[in-house]
């Protein structure tokens, strides 16, 4: 019986699959290097081959050879709403639907919604599109993927707001890198193709310095390879014996290492297409009514992180970690944990070597790695 429900539920998986529309994501190192550009020029490109296209939501930014573009395309009108005294405008995502194009073109995809609408975020509404069956091509600056959000701090001094899941970037059938030398991004800006005069020289002494392009640049092909690497190992290589990677992030109630933690694991079970899950161990000196309630709102923040990141959240009370880590890494089969590195004094570690001597040697015998993230 568990076998006839399994093949059944597979069967229905690939028919919801093929009942979804395809994802195509344009992603880019920053901004002017041309995603809504190319997607336009894509644009021309199925209407002339007879593709039912529609424009969904597309930002020109005033840049005049991307506005030309706009010439002679079927757009489809944006809602109006009233928020704060003022009147903005959103994409009609159930206009999109409503209309079923075969392929709608939606930009700024790390958008967030004004308040009112049905989804808080743009990725959202993509979300609802595409299990609408309709195919949508998308757009996203490097710096808007979640588990690159501390890099990209650390790079370039900003910390961005307006973020997407990596899941989202996973769920794309064709992910395509807009790539740029440093030098003609520059270049852009200098001839006053990506921002208005004013903002030129405030631009090239911040986020446009060559270096910091270069590092994002990299970060950009890094994620497309990865990406690519994944369709590779999930739709090519399927007759390999390949070992099916699980990764286990350990966090505790410390705010910057678990969230250090998280992310860098995501970035893991990202490229190897890997199932992961994140674990807290409440040990008796962080019960409920011990622990203080700034560390309880850190634990619940991270957690979240993890969830719009793709893991499954694990939370045990015991008063031994090391037997309950190496009772879920049994249970679930886990070939590699990860960890943050110990902030700890001389002291410290010789006291505490005894149960770390013990996760090591437990792993050890179990053949699970243990990854030690700075």
């Amino acid at each position: 019986m568990a076998d006839e429900r399994k093949s059944a539920e597979h069967f229905l998986d690939l028919i919801q699959k093929s009942r979804r529309g395809k994802f195509k994501l344009y992603i880019g190192m920053s901004a002017g290097v041309g995603k809504t550009y190319r997607m336009l020029q894509e644009t021309h490109t199925l209407l002339r081959n007879g593709i039912d296209v529609k424009i969904g939501y597309i930002e020109t930014h005033n840049r005049e050879e991307t506005h030309a573009l706009l010439q002679g395309l079927p757009v489809i009108p944006r809602r109006k709403l009233f928020y704060k005294g003022k009147e903005l405008e959103e994409m009609d995502m159930r206009g999109i639907i409503n209309l079923r194009p075969e392929v709608v073109i939606v930009d700024e995809l790390a958008h967030t919604n004004i308040e009112g609408s049905s989804n808080e975020k743009r990725w959202q509404d993509v979300v609802d599109i595409l299990d609408a069956g309709i195919n949508v091509i998308s757009a996203v600056n490097i710096q808007h993927i979640e588990s690159l959000n501390e890099e990209v701090k650390e790079i370039t001094g900003i910390d961005i707001r307006e973020r997407i899941p990596d899941s989202i970037v996973a769920q794309a059938d064709e992910v395509v890198n807009i790539d740029l030398t440093a030098e003609d991004l520059i270049d852009r800006l200098k001839e006053g193709k990506i921002y208005e005069k004013i903002k030129i020289e405030a631009a090239l002494n911040n986020f446009f310095k060559s270096e910091h392009i270069l590092q994002l640049r990299e970060l950009a092909l890094k994620e497309v390879a990865s990406q690519v690497q994944r369709k590779v190992e999930t739709e090519v290589v399927l007759s390999r014996n390949i070992k099916k990677e699980r990764f286990l992030a350990c966090i505790s109630s410390n705010e910057k290492t678990a969230k250090n933690v998280i992310r860098k694991t995501a970035r893991l079970a990202n490229y190897y297409n890997s199932k992961w899950y994140v674990m807290y161990v409440q040990t008796p000196k962080e019960s409920a009514d011990k622990i203080a309630l700034n560390k309880q709102r850190h634990l619940i923040n991270n957690f979240k992180l993890a969830t719009e990141l793709g893991a499954e959240i694990i939370k045990v009370k015991a008063k031994n970690t090391t037997k309950a880590i190496i009772k879920e890494c049994e249970d679930r089969k886990i070939t590699t944990v990860c960890i943050g590195k110990p902030h700890m004094t001389l002291v410290k570690i010789i006291l505490a070597s005894d149960t770390f001597n013990a996760l090591l040697n437990k792993l050890s015998k179990e053949n699970i790695d243990l990854v030690i993230l700075s």
